[in-house]
Protein backbone atom coordinates (compact mmCIF):
# COMPACT_ATOMS: atom_id res chain seq x y z
CA UNK A 1 0.00 0.00 0.00
CA UNK A 2 1.25 3.48 -0.86
CA UNK A 3 2.24 5.46 2.22
CA UNK A 4 0.74 8.95 2.54
CA UNK A 5 1.66 11.73 3.00
CA UNK A 6 4.72 11.73 0.79
CA UNK A 7 8.16 12.30 2.28
CA UNK A 8 8.93 15.33 0.08
CA UNK A 9 6.07 17.33 -1.47
CA UNK A 10 8.27 19.30 -3.87
CA UNK A 11 8.36 23.01 -4.66
CA UNK A 12 4.88 24.26 -5.62
CA UNK A 13 4.07 26.57 -8.51
CA UNK A 14 2.28 29.47 -6.80
CA UNK A 15 1.94 31.80 -9.78
CA UNK A 16 -1.79 31.09 -10.07
CA UNK A 17 -4.45 28.69 -8.90
CA UNK A 18 -4.49 26.89 -12.25
CA UNK A 19 -0.72 26.51 -12.26
CA UNK A 20 -0.86 25.11 -8.74
CA UNK A 21 -3.34 22.41 -9.78
CA UNK A 22 -1.19 21.62 -12.83
CA UNK A 23 1.83 21.32 -10.52
CA UNK A 24 -0.11 18.90 -8.31
CA UNK A 25 -0.99 16.85 -11.39
CA UNK A 26 2.64 16.74 -12.51
CA UNK A 27 3.86 15.67 -9.09
CA UNK A 28 1.54 12.65 -9.10
CA UNK A 29 1.56 12.04 -12.84
CA UNK A 30 1.91 8.27 -12.54
CA UNK A 31 -1.15 8.08 -10.28
CA UNK A 32 -3.20 10.28 -12.57
CA UNK A 33 -2.05 8.39 -15.67
CA UNK A 34 -3.03 5.10 -14.06
CA UNK A 35 -6.41 6.49 -13.06
CA UNK A 36 -7.00 7.86 -16.56
CA UNK A 37 -6.11 4.55 -18.20
CA UNK A 38 -8.46 2.56 -16.01
CA UNK A 39 -11.08 5.31 -16.24
CA UNK A 40 -11.00 5.13 -20.04
CA UNK A 41 -11.14 1.31 -19.99
CA UNK A 42 -14.05 1.45 -17.50
CA UNK A 43 -16.08 3.87 -19.61
CA UNK A 44 -15.26 2.37 -23.02
CA UNK A 45 -16.10 -1.15 -21.88
CA UNK A 46 -19.53 0.17 -20.84
CA UNK A 47 -19.87 2.08 -24.13
CA UNK A 48 -19.32 -1.12 -26.16
CA UNK A 49 -21.97 -3.14 -24.31
CA UNK A 50 -24.89 -1.64 -26.35
CA UNK A 51 -23.13 -2.61 -29.58
CA UNK A 52 -22.70 -6.20 -28.36
CA UNK A 53 -26.33 -6.36 -27.22
CA UNK A 54 -27.54 -4.94 -30.58
CA UNK A 55 -25.46 -7.53 -32.44
CA UNK A 56 -26.99 -10.25 -30.27
CA UNK A 57 -30.54 -9.04 -31.00
CA UNK A 58 -29.88 -9.07 -34.75
CA UNK A 59 -28.30 -12.53 -34.49
CA UNK A 60 -31.32 -13.78 -32.57
CA UNK A 61 -33.69 -12.30 -35.18
CA UNK A 62 -31.79 -14.13 -37.93
CA UNK A 63 -31.44 -17.33 -35.95
CA UNK A 64 -27.63 -17.16 -36.09
CA UNK A 65 -26.60 -19.08 -32.96
CA UNK A 66 -22.89 -18.67 -33.60
CA UNK A 67 -23.07 -14.87 -33.74
CA UNK A 68 -25.41 -14.89 -30.77
CA UNK A 69 -22.80 -16.86 -28.78
CA UNK A 70 -20.06 -14.45 -29.75
CA UNK A 71 -22.29 -11.51 -28.76
CA UNK A 72 -23.03 -13.13 -25.38
CA UNK A 73 -19.32 -13.75 -24.82
CA UNK A 74 -18.59 -10.13 -25.72
CA UNK A 75 -21.15 -8.90 -23.18
CA UNK A 76 -19.62 -11.19 -20.54
CA UNK A 77 -16.09 -10.05 -21.34
CA UNK A 78 -17.06 -6.39 -21.34
CA UNK A 79 -18.79 -6.87 -17.98
CA UNK A 80 -15.66 -8.45 -16.50
CA UNK A 81 -13.52 -5.63 -17.93
CA UNK A 82 -15.92 -3.07 -16.49
CA UNK A 83 -15.78 -4.68 -13.03
CA UNK A 84 -11.99 -4.96 -12.95
CA UNK A 85 -11.31 -1.50 -14.39
CA UNK A 86 -13.93 0.02 -12.07
CA UNK A 87 -12.13 -1.36 -9.02
CA UNK A 88 -8.74 -0.18 -10.22
CA UNK A 89 -10.08 3.21 -11.30
CA UNK A 90 -11.52 3.76 -7.85
CA UNK A 91 -8.24 2.77 -6.16
CA UNK A 92 -6.29 5.23 -8.30
CA UNK A 93 -8.94 7.92 -7.78
CA UNK A 94 -8.71 7.60 -3.98
CA UNK A 95 -4.91 7.68 -4.16
CA UNK A 96 -5.09 10.81 -6.31
CA UNK A 97 -7.50 12.42 -3.87
CA UNK A 98 -5.37 11.68 -0.81
CA UNK A 99 -2.05 12.50 -2.49
CA UNK A 100 -3.28 15.90 -3.71
CA UNK A 101 -4.86 16.74 -0.36
CA UNK A 102 -1.87 15.70 1.72
CA UNK A 103 0.56 17.39 -0.65
CA UNK A 104 -1.43 20.60 -0.22
CA UNK A 105 -1.30 20.19 3.55
CA UNK A 106 2.44 19.53 3.48
CA UNK A 107 3.33 22.59 1.42
CA UNK A 108 1.00 24.73 3.56
CA UNK A 109 2.50 23.49 6.84
CA UNK A 110 6.01 23.93 5.44
CA UNK A 111 5.14 27.48 4.43
CA UNK A 112 3.66 28.14 7.87
CA UNK A 113 6.93 27.00 9.46
CA UNK A 114 8.87 29.17 7.00
CA UNK A 115 6.79 32.24 7.80
CA UNK A 116 7.16 31.69 11.53
CA UNK A 117 5.90 34.60 13.61
CA UNK A 118 4.86 36.45 10.44
CA UNK A 119 2.07 33.93 9.81
CA UNK A 120 -0.28 35.28 12.49
CA UNK A 121 0.19 38.84 11.28
CA UNK A 122 -0.54 38.06 7.62
CA UNK A 123 -3.03 35.20 7.55
CA UNK A 124 -6.19 34.80 9.59
CA UNK A 125 -6.38 31.65 11.69
CA UNK A 126 -9.56 30.65 9.90
CA UNK A 127 -7.80 30.67 6.53
CA UNK A 128 -5.19 28.17 7.68
CA UNK A 129 -7.84 25.99 9.32
CA UNK A 130 -9.97 26.02 6.17
CA UNK A 131 -7.01 24.87 4.05
CA UNK A 132 -6.72 21.82 6.28
CA UNK A 133 -10.45 21.05 6.06
CA UNK A 134 -12.49 22.17 3.05
CA UNK A 135 -9.60 23.04 0.71
CA UNK A 136 -7.98 19.65 1.36
CA UNK A 137 -11.12 17.99 -0.02
CA UNK A 138 -11.65 20.30 -2.98
CA UNK A 139 -8.08 20.09 -4.29
CA UNK A 140 -8.18 16.32 -3.85
CA UNK A 141 -11.51 16.00 -5.66
CA UNK A 142 -10.17 18.05 -8.58
CA UNK A 143 -7.54 15.31 -9.05
CA UNK A 144 -9.99 12.50 -8.27
CA UNK A 145 -12.35 13.45 -11.12
CA UNK A 146 -9.61 13.28 -13.77
CA UNK A 147 -10.05 9.52 -14.18
CA UNK A 148 -13.80 9.58 -14.77
CA UNK A 149 -13.63 12.83 -16.74
CA UNK A 150 -11.08 11.44 -19.21
CA UNK A 151 -13.04 8.21 -19.51
CA UNK A 152 -16.21 10.16 -20.25
CA UNK A 153 -14.58 12.13 -23.07
CA UNK A 154 -13.21 8.99 -24.71
CA UNK A 155 -16.52 7.14 -24.24
CA UNK A 156 -18.45 9.95 -25.96
CA UNK A 157 -15.98 9.84 -28.87
CA UNK A 158 -16.36 6.05 -29.13
CA UNK A 159 -20.17 6.27 -29.07
CA UNK A 160 -20.11 9.02 -31.69
CA UNK A 161 -17.94 6.90 -34.02
CA UNK A 162 -20.19 3.88 -33.56
CA UNK A 163 -23.30 5.93 -34.30
CA UNK A 164 -21.71 7.58 -37.33
CA UNK A 165 -20.85 4.16 -38.77
CA UNK A 166 -24.51 3.08 -38.55
CA UNK A 167 -26.28 6.38 -39.16
CA UNK A 168 -24.62 9.65 -40.03
CA UNK A 169 -27.58 11.81 -38.88
CA UNK A 170 -27.67 10.14 -35.44
CA UNK A 171 -23.91 10.38 -35.12
CA UNK A 172 -24.01 14.06 -35.98
CA UNK A 173 -26.69 14.62 -33.32
CA UNK A 174 -24.26 13.28 -30.73
CA UNK A 175 -21.18 15.00 -32.14
CA UNK A 176 -22.90 18.38 -32.30
CA UNK A 177 -25.15 17.98 -29.27
CA UNK A 178 -22.47 17.23 -26.67
CA UNK A 179 -20.54 20.52 -27.19
CA UNK A 180 -23.85 22.41 -26.98
CA UNK A 181 -24.65 20.77 -23.64
CA UNK A 182 -21.18 21.52 -22.30
CA UNK A 183 -21.44 25.16 -23.43
CA UNK A 184 -24.81 25.59 -21.69
CA UNK A 185 -23.36 24.21 -18.46
CA UNK A 186 -20.30 26.44 -18.86
CA UNK A 187 -22.54 29.51 -18.75
CA UNK A 188 -23.42 28.60 -15.16
CA UNK A 189 -19.87 27.88 -14.03
CA UNK A 190 -18.52 31.44 -14.10
CA UNK A 191 -21.06 32.94 -11.65
CA UNK A 192 -20.74 29.79 -9.57
CA UNK A 193 -16.98 30.27 -9.37
CA UNK A 194 -17.29 33.87 -8.15
CA UNK A 195 -19.97 33.09 -5.60
CA UNK A 196 -18.02 30.15 -4.21
CA UNK A 197 -14.93 32.31 -3.88
CA UNK A 198 -16.86 34.92 -1.89
CA UNK A 199 -18.42 32.26 0.32
CA UNK A 200 -15.03 30.65 0.89
CA UNK A 201 -13.55 33.94 2.07
CA UNK A 202 -16.45 34.65 4.42
CA UNK A 203 -16.34 31.11 5.80
CA UNK A 204 -12.62 31.45 6.52
CA UNK A 205 -13.19 34.71 8.40
CA UNK A 206 -16.00 33.11 10.39
CA UNK A 207 -13.79 30.16 11.32
CA UNK A 208 -11.17 32.58 12.58
CA UNK A 209 -13.81 34.40 14.63
CA UNK A 210 -14.92 31.12 16.18
CA UNK A 211 -11.31 30.19 17.02
CA UNK A 212 -10.80 33.57 18.72
CA UNK A 213 -13.98 33.16 20.77
CA UNK A 214 -13.06 29.65 21.90
CA UNK A 215 -9.50 30.70 22.80
CA UNK A 216 -10.69 33.76 24.74
CA UNK A 217 -13.87 32.31 26.26
CA UNK A 218 -12.59 32.60 29.81
CA UNK A 219 -11.65 36.24 29.29
CA UNK A 220 -15.00 36.98 27.65
CA UNK A 221 -16.85 35.53 30.61
CA UNK A 222 -14.72 37.53 32.99
CA UNK A 223 -15.55 40.85 31.33
CA UNK A 224 -19.15 39.95 30.45
CA UNK A 225 -18.49 40.08 26.73
CA UNK A 226 -20.11 36.78 25.73
CA UNK A 227 -23.34 38.38 24.55
CA UNK A 228 -21.59 40.98 22.40
CA UNK A 229 -19.32 38.47 20.71
CA UNK A 230 -22.17 36.00 20.25
CA UNK A 231 -24.19 38.70 18.50
CA UNK A 232 -21.25 39.53 16.27
CA UNK A 233 -20.77 35.86 15.43
CA UNK A 234 -24.45 35.48 14.60
CA UNK A 235 -24.27 38.48 12.27
CA UNK A 236 -21.23 37.12 10.45
CA UNK A 237 -22.67 33.61 10.28
CA UNK A 238 -25.76 35.04 8.59
CA UNK A 239 -23.52 36.63 5.96
CA UNK A 240 -21.98 33.21 5.33
CA UNK A 241 -25.47 31.69 5.16
CA UNK A 242 -26.65 34.26 2.63
CA UNK A 243 -23.51 33.65 0.57
CA UNK A 244 -24.22 29.92 0.75
CA UNK A 245 -27.77 30.48 -0.46
CA UNK A 246 -26.45 32.47 -3.42
CA UNK A 247 -24.13 29.58 -4.26
CA UNK A 248 -26.97 27.09 -3.82
CA UNK A 249 -29.13 28.96 -6.31
CA UNK A 250 -26.58 28.53 -9.07
CA UNK A 251 -25.79 24.97 -7.95
CA UNK A 252 -29.49 24.06 -8.12
CA UNK A 253 -29.64 25.37 -11.68
CA UNK A 254 -26.51 23.37 -12.50
CA UNK A 255 -27.98 20.22 -10.97
CA UNK A 256 -31.21 20.74 -12.89
CA UNK A 257 -29.25 21.23 -16.11
CA UNK A 258 -27.36 17.99 -15.43
CA UNK A 259 -30.69 16.11 -15.39
CA UNK A 260 -32.77 18.06 -17.90
CA UNK A 261 -30.29 18.55 -20.74
CA UNK A 262 -28.97 14.96 -20.93
CA UNK A 263 -32.57 13.73 -20.56
CA UNK A 264 -33.75 15.81 -23.50
CA UNK A 265 -30.73 14.70 -25.44
CA UNK A 266 -31.53 11.03 -24.76
CA UNK A 267 -35.16 11.56 -25.75
CA UNK A 268 -34.07 13.17 -29.02
CA UNK A 269 -31.66 10.34 -29.91
CA UNK A 270 -34.28 7.70 -29.01
CA UNK A 271 -36.98 9.43 -31.07
CA UNK A 272 -34.73 9.72 -34.11
CA UNK A 273 -33.65 6.11 -33.75
CA UNK A 274 -37.25 4.92 -33.58
CA UNK A 275 -38.15 6.86 -36.73
CA UNK A 276 -35.18 5.38 -38.57
CA UNK A 277 -36.16 1.88 -37.46
CA UNK A 278 -39.76 2.34 -38.65
CA UNK A 279 -38.44 3.61 -41.97
CA UNK A 280 -36.21 0.54 -42.24
CA UNK A 281 -33.01 2.53 -42.23
CA UNK A 282 -31.67 0.65 -39.19
CA UNK A 283 -32.23 -2.87 -37.89
CA UNK A 284 -34.09 -3.78 -34.65
CA UNK A 285 -30.78 -4.61 -33.02
CA UNK A 286 -29.37 -1.26 -33.99
CA UNK A 287 -32.47 0.41 -32.55
CA UNK A 288 -31.88 -1.38 -29.24
CA UNK A 289 -28.24 -0.31 -29.38
CA UNK A 290 -29.22 3.30 -30.10
CA UNK A 291 -31.54 3.37 -27.11
CA UNK A 292 -28.83 1.83 -24.91
CA UNK A 293 -26.32 4.37 -26.21
CA UNK A 294 -28.72 7.19 -25.40
CA UNK A 295 -29.26 5.86 -21.88
CA UNK A 296 -25.52 5.31 -21.41
CA UNK A 297 -24.66 8.83 -22.54
CA UNK A 298 -26.39 10.27 -19.47
CA UNK A 299 -23.51 9.04 -17.30
CA UNK A 300 -20.55 10.56 -19.22
CA UNK A 301 -22.47 13.78 -19.85
CA UNK A 302 -23.20 14.19 -16.15
CA UNK A 303 -19.60 13.30 -15.38
CA UNK A 304 -18.41 16.10 -17.66
CA UNK A 305 -20.54 18.65 -15.81
CA UNK A 306 -19.33 17.18 -12.51
CA UNK A 307 -15.77 17.49 -13.81
CA UNK A 308 -16.29 21.18 -14.58
CA UNK A 309 -17.90 21.70 -11.17
CA UNK A 310 -15.11 20.01 -9.18
CA UNK A 311 -12.36 21.73 -11.12
CA UNK A 312 -14.09 25.04 -10.39
CA UNK A 313 -14.18 24.19 -6.69
CA UNK A 314 -10.54 23.13 -6.87
CA UNK A 315 -9.54 26.44 -8.44
CA UNK A 316 -11.29 28.38 -5.67
CA UNK A 317 -9.50 26.37 -2.99
CA UNK A 318 -6.18 26.46 -4.85
CA UNK A 319 -6.42 30.24 -4.96
CA UNK A 320 -6.52 30.34 -1.16
CA UNK A 321 -3.57 27.98 -0.93
CA UNK A 322 -1.61 30.08 -3.43
CA UNK A 323 -2.34 33.22 -1.41
CA UNK A 324 -0.58 31.63 1.55
CA UNK A 325 2.28 30.23 -0.51
CA UNK A 326 3.02 33.66 -2.00
CA UNK A 327 3.68 35.23 1.39
CA UNK A 328 7.29 35.97 2.20
CA UNK A 329 8.79 35.59 5.69
CA UNK A 330 10.23 38.51 7.56
CA UNK A 331 13.68 36.93 7.34
CA UNK A 332 14.99 34.69 4.59
CA UNK A 333 17.40 31.86 5.28
CA UNK A 334 20.76 32.61 3.69
CA UNK A 335 23.20 29.64 3.78
CA UNK A 336 26.05 32.02 2.92
CA UNK A 337 25.36 34.27 5.93
CA UNK A 338 27.85 34.61 8.76
CA UNK A 339 28.05 31.81 11.31
CA UNK A 340 26.83 32.59 14.80
CA UNK A 341 29.34 33.13 17.60
CA UNK A 342 28.09 33.17 21.23
CA UNK A 343 28.62 36.36 23.15
CA UNK A 344 26.97 39.53 24.45
CA UNK A 345 23.58 40.47 23.08
CA UNK A 346 22.29 44.00 22.52
CA UNK A 347 19.23 45.82 21.23
CA UNK A 348 20.20 49.25 19.81
CA UNK A 349 16.56 50.35 19.56
CA UNK A 350 16.17 50.31 23.34
CA UNK A 351 19.81 50.56 24.39
CA UNK A 352 19.65 47.21 26.19
CA UNK A 353 22.92 45.34 26.68
CA UNK A 354 22.80 41.72 27.83
CA UNK A 355 26.06 40.28 29.10
CA UNK A 356 26.67 36.67 28.12
CA UNK A 357 26.16 34.03 30.79
CA UNK A 358 24.11 36.10 33.24
CA UNK A 359 20.45 36.51 34.10
CA UNK A 360 19.21 39.93 33.01
CA UNK A 361 15.76 41.21 33.93
CA UNK A 362 13.93 43.84 31.89
CA UNK A 363 11.33 45.92 33.72
CA UNK A 364 9.41 48.35 31.53
CA UNK A 365 6.90 51.10 32.29
CA UNK A 366 4.86 49.84 29.33
CA UNK A 367 4.56 46.04 28.94
CA UNK A 368 4.47 46.35 25.14
CA UNK A 369 7.97 47.85 25.20
CA UNK A 370 9.31 44.79 27.02
CA UNK A 371 7.52 42.50 24.56
CA UNK A 372 9.00 44.45 21.65
CA UNK A 373 12.51 44.09 23.08
CA UNK A 374 11.97 40.33 23.45
CA UNK A 375 10.82 40.05 19.82
CA UNK A 376 13.82 41.99 18.57
CA UNK A 377 16.30 39.96 20.63
CA UNK A 378 14.83 36.74 19.22
CA UNK A 379 14.80 38.16 15.65
CA UNK A 380 11.01 37.90 15.41
CA UNK A 381 10.34 41.58 14.75
CA UNK A 382 10.76 42.60 11.07
CA UNK A 383 12.78 45.72 11.91
CA UNK A 384 15.06 44.09 14.47
CA UNK A 385 18.54 45.60 14.70
CA UNK A 386 19.65 43.29 17.54
CA UNK A 387 23.31 42.31 17.54
CA UNK A 388 25.30 39.38 18.89
CA UNK A 389 28.98 40.07 19.49
CA UNK A 390 28.47 43.29 17.55
CA UNK A 391 27.17 41.48 14.45
CA UNK A 392 23.52 42.08 13.45
CA UNK A 393 21.40 38.96 13.86
CA UNK A 394 19.89 39.61 10.43
CA UNK A 395 23.31 38.93 8.88
CA UNK A 396 23.65 35.54 10.57
CA UNK A 397 22.32 32.17 9.50
CA UNK A 398 18.67 32.14 10.46
CA UNK A 399 18.56 28.48 11.47
CA UNK A 400 21.48 29.04 13.86
CA UNK A 401 19.80 32.10 15.35
CA UNK A 402 16.63 30.05 15.95
CA UNK A 403 18.61 27.32 17.69
CA UNK A 404 20.70 29.77 19.69
CA UNK A 405 17.96 32.17 20.87
CA UNK A 406 14.58 30.91 22.11
CA UNK A 407 11.68 33.17 23.04
CA UNK A 408 9.01 31.84 25.41
CA UNK A 409 6.00 34.09 25.97
CA UNK A 410 2.42 33.60 27.07
CA UNK A 411 1.13 33.38 23.50
CA UNK A 412 2.70 29.93 23.19
CA UNK A 413 0.50 26.84 23.32
CA UNK A 414 0.97 23.27 24.44
CA UNK A 415 0.60 20.79 21.61
CA UNK A 416 -1.77 17.87 21.58
CA UNK A 417 -0.15 14.51 22.36
CA UNK A 418 1.90 12.90 25.10
CA UNK A 419 3.34 15.39 27.57
CA UNK A 420 6.67 13.61 27.28
CA UNK A 421 6.93 14.89 23.71
CA UNK A 422 6.90 18.43 25.12
CA UNK A 423 9.10 17.97 28.19
CA UNK A 424 11.40 15.05 27.43
CA UNK A 425 12.36 13.23 30.62
CA UNK A 426 10.86 16.01 32.78
CA UNK A 427 14.18 17.08 34.30
CA UNK A 428 13.14 20.76 34.19
CA UNK A 429 9.79 20.29 35.95
CA UNK A 430 11.27 21.14 39.33
CA UNK A 431 12.81 24.41 38.08
CA UNK A 432 9.41 25.43 36.69
CA UNK A 433 7.61 24.32 39.88
CA UNK A 434 5.52 22.02 37.70
CA UNK A 435 6.29 18.65 39.26
CA UNK A 436 2.98 18.53 41.11
CA UNK A 437 1.10 18.93 37.82
CA UNK A 438 2.67 15.81 36.31
CA UNK A 439 2.36 13.85 39.56
CA UNK A 440 -1.40 14.40 39.50
CA UNK A 441 -1.77 13.04 35.95
CA UNK A 442 -2.91 9.41 35.57
CA UNK A 443 0.02 8.38 33.33
CA UNK A 444 2.54 11.02 34.33
CA UNK A 445 4.56 12.29 31.38
CA UNK A 446 2.91 9.72 29.12
CA UNK A 447 -0.51 11.32 29.62
CA UNK A 448 -2.15 12.52 26.40
CA UNK A 449 -2.97 16.21 26.69
CA UNK A 450 -5.78 17.94 24.81
CA UNK A 451 -5.35 20.55 22.09
CA UNK A 452 -3.67 23.71 23.39
CA UNK A 453 -3.48 22.05 26.82
CA UNK A 454 -7.03 23.17 27.58
CA UNK A 455 -7.33 20.57 30.36
CA UNK A 456 -4.88 22.61 32.43
CA UNK A 457 -5.55 25.91 34.17
CA UNK A 458 -3.82 29.09 33.00
CA UNK A 459 -1.20 28.85 35.73
CA UNK A 460 -0.51 25.19 35.01
CA UNK A 461 -0.10 25.88 31.31
CA UNK A 462 2.34 28.69 32.09
CA UNK A 463 4.48 26.45 34.27
CA UNK A 464 4.50 23.65 31.70
CA UNK A 465 5.48 26.12 28.98
CA UNK A 466 8.35 27.32 31.17
CA UNK A 467 9.45 23.72 31.73
CA UNK A 468 9.37 23.14 27.97
CA UNK A 469 11.50 26.23 27.31
CA UNK A 470 14.03 25.18 29.96
CA UNK A 471 14.15 21.65 28.50
CA UNK A 472 15.42 23.09 25.22
CA UNK A 473 18.40 24.49 27.15
CA UNK A 474 19.25 27.13 24.51
CA UNK A 475 22.36 29.34 24.89
CA UNK A 476 20.03 32.37 25.09
CA UNK A 477 16.55 32.13 26.62
CA UNK A 478 14.17 35.09 26.54
CA UNK A 479 11.18 34.82 28.88
CA UNK A 480 8.22 37.21 28.88
CA UNK A 481 6.26 37.40 32.15
CA UNK A 482 6.85 33.72 33.01
CA UNK A 483 5.00 33.95 36.37
CA UNK A 484 2.08 36.27 35.58
CA UNK A 485 -0.56 33.52 36.06
CA UNK A 486 0.77 31.75 39.17
CA UNK A 487 0.27 32.44 42.86
CA UNK A 488 2.87 34.15 45.05
CA UNK A 489 4.11 30.91 46.63
CA UNK A 490 4.70 29.25 43.25
CA UNK A 491 6.27 32.44 41.92
CA UNK A 492 8.76 32.42 44.82
CA UNK A 493 9.76 28.82 44.05
CA UNK A 494 10.30 29.62 40.38
CA UNK A 495 12.34 32.71 41.26
CA UNK A 496 14.60 30.61 43.50
CA UNK A 497 15.05 27.74 41.03
CA UNK A 498 15.37 29.59 37.72
CA UNK A 499 18.89 31.07 38.24
CA UNK A 500 20.51 27.71 39.14
CA UNK A 501 18.71 26.02 36.22
CA UNK A 502 20.20 28.59 33.83
CA UNK A 503 23.62 28.94 35.42
CA UNK A 504 26.25 29.81 32.83
CA UNK A 505 23.62 30.52 30.17
CA UNK A 506 22.33 33.87 28.97
CA UNK A 507 18.80 34.52 30.21
CA UNK A 508 16.58 37.57 29.69
CA UNK A 509 13.40 37.84 31.75
CA UNK A 510 10.90 40.57 30.90
CA UNK A 511 8.95 41.05 34.12
CA UNK A 512 7.91 43.45 36.89
CA UNK A 513 7.77 40.68 39.53
CA UNK A 514 9.84 41.80 42.55
CA UNK A 515 10.77 38.18 43.28
CA UNK A 516 12.24 37.58 39.83
CA UNK A 517 13.85 41.02 39.71
CA UNK A 518 15.55 40.38 43.06
CA UNK A 519 17.09 37.11 41.77
CA UNK A 520 18.42 38.65 38.54
CA UNK A 521 22.13 39.44 38.23
CA UNK A 522 21.23 42.81 36.73
CA UNK A 523 18.04 44.72 35.93
CA UNK A 524 17.46 47.05 32.98
CA UNK A 525 14.70 49.59 33.59
CA UNK A 526 12.94 50.74 30.39
CA UNK A 527 11.26 54.12 30.64
CA UNK A 528 8.10 55.40 28.99
CA UNK A 529 10.10 56.33 25.86
CA UNK A 530 11.05 52.69 25.27
CA UNK A 531 14.73 53.26 26.11
CA UNK A 532 16.78 51.83 28.96
CA UNK A 533 16.78 54.50 31.63
CA UNK A 534 18.79 52.74 34.35
CA UNK A 535 20.63 49.46 34.99
CA UNK A 536 21.90 47.75 38.10
CA UNK A 537 20.91 45.32 40.84
CA UNK A 538 17.26 45.32 41.88
CA UNK A 539 17.79 46.78 45.34
CA UNK A 540 20.08 49.51 44.08
CA UNK A 541 17.45 50.61 41.55
CA UNK A 542 14.76 50.56 44.24
CA UNK A 543 16.75 53.07 46.24
CA UNK A 544 18.08 55.20 43.42
CA UNK A 545 15.31 55.23 40.76
CA UNK A 546 11.89 56.42 42.02
CA UNK A 547 10.15 55.58 38.73
CA UNK A 548 11.46 52.02 38.89
CA UNK A 549 10.40 51.71 42.52
CA UNK A 550 6.92 52.91 41.58
CA UNK A 551 6.58 50.24 38.88
CA UNK A 552 7.85 47.44 41.12
CA UNK A 553 5.81 48.44 44.16
CA UNK A 554 2.68 48.52 42.02
CA UNK A 555 3.57 45.02 41.00
CA UNK A 556 3.78 43.97 44.64
CA UNK A 557 0.32 45.35 45.31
Amino acid sequence: MRRLPLAEPGEPDSRSAARYLIWIARQQFSLIAGGVCFGVLWMVSQALVPAAIGAGVDALARGDKSRLGWAAAAVLGLGAATAFSGIMRHRFAVSNFLSAGFRTMQVTVRQAARLGAALQRRVATGEVVSIGTSDFDQVGLAMDITARGSGSVVAIVVVSVLLLRVSVPLGLVVVLGVPVLVAVVGVLLRPLHHRRRDQRQLAGELTGRAADIVAGLRVLRGVGGEAAFSARYRTESQRVRFAGVRVARVESMLEAAQILLPGCFVALVTWLGARFAVAGRISPGELVAFYAYAAFLISPLRTLTEFADKVTRGLVSARRVVDVLRLEPDFEHDPAAAALEPGDLEDPDSGLFVKAGVLTAVAAVRPEDAAGIADRLALLAPGSAARLCGVPLREMRLEEVRRHIVLADNDGRLFRGALREELGDGATLDAAAAGDIVDALPDGLDTEIAERGRDFSGGQQQRLRLARALALDPPVLVLVEPTSAVDAHTEARIADRLPPARAGRTTVVCTTSPLLLDRADTVAFVGADGRVAATGPHRVLLDGCPEYASIVNRGED
